[in-house]
């Protein structure tokens, strides 16, 4: 409690990564009156406090708050909504997401009618159901000022005008709006906005002074884009410059973390709670995704969420000597980010074709990677986060090895560095290798129907050139085995096998149902 706010240390969302549907889920997409189930499934039976309910880049339901006081109104009377449990929407960001602006102002527009709702259900001891944002892609200052901003001169604003000259205000028309200000929380993706963090957050407090701050850091994107040590090495830098902005400013910060099943995304599973606490623990909040819910046992997952719950904001992974930090973290965010780019310019064209295989969970619209966007790239557009990593297992490549090579442009200073920050750098890189399919890096680089098939036709030959030398890395300087050892392993890689051949045979619906198979057992999709 921080005040007389409760501000949750996990909180669920609407991530597509699980392989395994939900018993209560009523078709193989979570959407419509099933995400407002889930809703109240995870405040009452997970005992996670707090909801994200995404607008951004699906169709999000305007009436969540109506049809859960309808529809549970027992819950909701013993746990005010907005007091005791937390919605919290994510909104488009319409500097970015041009085919979103509207519902941008849509979803703000919701947020006094809500209130509405509330009042009736609650009476006088209401509190604003909805009074928190997350504005992803979050790059400046300014796109936090516009919608704290846009919220109190536009929804707000217009009660006191009126629609006919010499006639009563709206406020007196159809009533006033509350809440009159909602709290911003800003998602930081990418590598130059999180570097310059500081900055960005400085000018808000500045301008807004809030009596606390949430700040939104990425872990899927930062990876995508950059590869895993610099997504790794990011979340720590901004972890660290919010602390300092926290000490400046006198402006207690709350950080969230956005994490994600696979190491490449955060390993955050339920058998994996000890070790994320050991690497994350210093920020306050971690998000609960889907794979996380529903792809373990339900007493299992609540377990671990009883954990995270009890420990999570508790762990300082700050360093003081801030300058010397940051400059032997740049040189390494540099290095690896280089070489990670490589490997995916050459290999972009079978993830994305493999990425058509990985089955829908949300009903998302099309979403474009933000390594599409970057002009040193190319041009290269990728899928989202999820089906990205997702395609990359399924072609037996877990894209945490990918770039592993420039650890060997790393001063030994650097390296050693690296290992004492990136706390599971082994253990991380180790759960993936158990996931490398030789058998398909052999068939693609050797086999003559598979390679002119696959190798040849979509480019791969030079990018798997390279993805042998950085499996050699994990190997002979981390000591780490790659490929099946146990039995349950080798399942797992006959399976990944069997997408591959089905592939090159074009046997579409037997693509499909491995890359289900195999997902299953590492439980996520990706």
């Amino acid at each position: 409690m921080y005040g007389l706010r409760f501000i949750s240390k996990t909180m669920s969302t609407q991530h597509p990564d699980n392989a395994y549907l939900p018993e209560w889920a009523r078709g193989e997409v979570i959407a419509g009156d099933d995400e407002i189930y889930e809703t109240y499934y995870v405040y009452s039976v997970l005992d996670i406090r707090e909801q994200m309910w995404d607008w951004e880049g699906k169709d999000a339901d305007p009436h969540v708050v109506r049809k859960l006081f309808e529809n549970f109104p027992e819950f909701f009377e013993e746990n005010v909504l907005g007091r005791d449990v937390y919605l919290t929407y994510r909104i488009p960001n319409p500097n970015v997401e041009e085919d979103e602006r509207k519902k941008f102002a849509e979803a703000l527009e919701t947020i006094p009618s809500s209130y509405d709702i509330a009042r009736r259900f609650y009476g006088e001891k209401a509190s604003p159901p909805i009074f928190e944002v997350i504005l992803p892609l979050t790059r400046s200052c300014l796109d936090l000022l516009r919608v704290v901003n846009y919220y109190r001169k536009v929804v707000v604003g217009k009660e006191s005008m009126k629609v006919v000259e010499e006639d009563v205000s709206i406020m007196k028309w159809i009533g006033d709006f509350h809440p009159k200000n909602i709290e911003v929380i800003p998602l930081v993706e990418d590598k130059d906005s999180l570097l310059f963090i500081e900055k960005i957050i400085e000018c808000f407090i500045k301008a807004v002074k809030p009596a606390y701050l949430r700040v939104f850091i990425a872990r899927s994107d930062p990876a995508l884009n950059y590869g895993l040590f610099v997504a790794v090495m990011l979340s720590k830098i901004a972890l660290n410059l919010l602390k300092r902005v926290s000490e400046k400013t006198g402006i207690r910060i709350f950080p969230i973390i956005g994490a994600g099943s696979p190491p490449f995304r955060g390993h955050l599973t339920p058998s994996n709670v000890e070790e994320f606490i050991r690497e994350y623990g210093g920020y306050w909040t971690t998000t609960i995704q889907s794979a996380f819910k529903y792809d373990y046992g339900r007493s299992e997952s609540r377990r671990a969420i009883e954990k995270l719950n009890n420990s999570m904001g508790q762990l300082d992974s700050t360093t003081s000597e801030l300058s010397d930090f940051k400059k032997k973290l740049l040189s390494i965010v540099e290095k690896f980010s280089d070489t990670y780019k490589s490997r995916i310019e050459s290999l972009h064209r079978i993830i994305n074709a493999l990425a058509e295989f990985v089955p829908r969970r949300r009903a998302r619209k099309l979403h474009i990677g933000l390594f599409g966007y970057s002009r040193i790239n190319r041009g290269i557009s990728l899928p989202r986060a999820i089906k990205f990593t997702a395609a990359l297992y399924s072609l037996g490549i877990p894209p945490e090895v990918l770039g592993l090579t420039a650890i060997h442009s790393l001063t030994e200073d650097e390296q050693d560095f690296l290992e004492e920050l990136y706390v599971n750098l082994k253990h991380d890189l180790r759960t993936a290798a158990s996931m490398i399919c030789w058998d398909n890096i052999n068939m693609l680089l050797s086999d003559g129907e598979v390679y002119e098939r696959v190798t040849r036709k979509y480019g791969l030959a030079e990018g798997l050139t390279m993805v042998v030398n950085d499996i050699e890395v994990l190997e002979q300087n981390f000591g780490i085995r790659s490929g099946s050892r146990t039995l349950s392993e080798r399942r797992y890689s006959n399976i990944v096998n069997n997408i591959l051949l089905s592939f090159a045979e074009g046997d579409r619906e037997e693509v499909r149902k491995y890359v289900l198979e195999a997902a299953k057992i590492r439980k996520f999709l990706g």
